[in-house]
């Protein structure tokens, strides 16, 4: 009976509630979802959250070691990386960081969904890549959150 209860009051706090970080203006969120390339010789990167699962949940976000920020459910962030390179992204999750790496072409926009998954004690974070149309559709819906320091 003890197992069963665990389960179910995990399951409650990973959907209830709702967890915030900071927002860029309605300005430059509505710029970045122009979709417009990147800087000469860079590749965009498009990291965004849109699940129902883990509302109360923030996990961090690492792009090449640096900290992007942490994220919140209904967010993206854009970062310009160098083109024509493999870049890793990492997010926090339950035990140790996933792990994403990705070769980047200059001049290519890239959408990346990080999605929270159930864990045995707290919710965890993955990272896919997913096409353009998935990813534009998803981040129309979103805000930009101000990049800053990882927890």
């Amino acid at each position: 009976m003890n197992n069963k209860f665990a389960t179910v009051a995990l399951a409650v706090a990973l959907i209830s509630g709702c967890a915030s970080v900071p927002m860029e203006s309605k300005e430059a969120s509505a710029k970045a979802k122009q979709f417009n390339p990147p800087s000469e010789g860079n590749s965009g990167l498009y990291i965004y959250r849109d699940s129902f699962v883990g509302k109360a949940l923030k996990k961090d976000i690492w792009v090449d070691g640096k900290c992007l920020g942490e994220s919140a459910p209904d967010v993206f962030f854009y970062e310009e990386v160098k083109g024509d390179q493999e870049h890793k992204l990492s997010t926090e999750s339950e035990f140790s960081p996933n792990d994403l790496t990705i070769k980047t072409a200059a001049g290519m926009n890239y959408f990346i969904n990080q999605y929270i998954k159930m864990g045995v004690f707290v919710g965890g974070a993955g990272l896919e890549l997913v096409n353009e149309e998935e990813g534009k559709k998803a981040v129309t819906n979103l805000e930009l959150a101000k990049k800053g320091p990882c927890s």
